[in-house]
């Protein structure tokens, strides 16, 4: 097992352009983009940045949920009809809001998951 000392193996490109990132994010894009031309990582992190989504922001529109309007977070992942339900029936009650709240960085993880996969599925459209 590599050490953080060695900087865990990791292109350093990414961790210079990708500094925000988790280590959960930097490994599993470090793992997809190996095979990449130095021009294709930087294509790849161009719209990657565009689409992820920093946990800090999730976490505080979530919060933003429980005082004014609920669901905001939602919407922002991308999950309007969740984002919807949330609106109008306050959070569920403000019991979705809360969880959403302690499970923030687990929802934002999955999103920019999803953000991976479709950044690479758009490349592959460009090489065509």
């Amino acid at each position: 097992m590599q050490t953080a000392g060695n900087n865990s193996g990791i292109n350093p490109t990414l961790m210079s352009q990708l500094y925000d990132t988790t280590p959960e994010e930097l490994i599993q894009i470090d793992m997809v983009t190996k095979s990449f031309s130095n021009e294709q990582l930087q294509q790849f992190i161009m719209i990657y940045r565009t689409k992820r989504k920093d946990e800090q922001t999730i976490l505080l529109t979530c919060l933003l949920g429980l005082v004014f309007f609920s669901g905001i977070h939602r919407f922002l992942m991308g999950q309007i009809g969740m984002g919807i339900l949330y609106l109008f029936t306050g959070g569920l009650c403000l019991i979705g809001t809360i969880v959403d709240a302690i499970n923030h960085k687990k929802l934002t993880l999955e999103f920019n998951q999803k953000m991976i996969a479709e950044t690479l599925t758009m490349m592959n459209m460009f090489k065509r």
